[in-house]
């Protein structure tokens, strides 16, 4: 007799003897329980796959968008010139730094 044959024999009485070894799917048993709880995370998942997806892809288009376009300039001067404050001024940064009102809301 050959010894791979042994061999074999002695590991498939093995197995045998431990039971069954296979492994199951998720899907295979039989309580809805566990199914509607293992579909419900694949869902999850799923889902923030798919907005991470769109995140990425819309950030994609806004960043790689029309250098040449500068509308948003144009959108700013107007703001400006109807009196709204441009938060990025110096004196407009020293006033709020100065601000008690705003220091005390934000605890300092």
């Amino acid at each position: 007799m050959n010894i791979f044959d042994i061999i074999s024999g002695k590991f498939s009485s093995k197995v045998t003897k431990a039971g069954s070894t296979h492994v199951t799917e998720p899907l295979d048993c039989n309580n809805s329980d566990t199914e509607n709880l293992f579909l419900s995370k694949l869902s999850k998942h799923a889902l923030k796959l798919y907005e991470r997806q769109c995140d990425i892809k819309n950030f994609t288009k806004l960043a790689l968008s029309d250098p040449q376009n500068t509308s948003h300039n144009d959108l700013v001067k107007e703001l400006l010139n109807d009196g709204v404050i441009d938060p990025l001024d110096d004196g407009q940064i020293e006033e709020l730094s100065n601000n008690d009102d705003l220091l005390s809301d934000l605890d300092l």
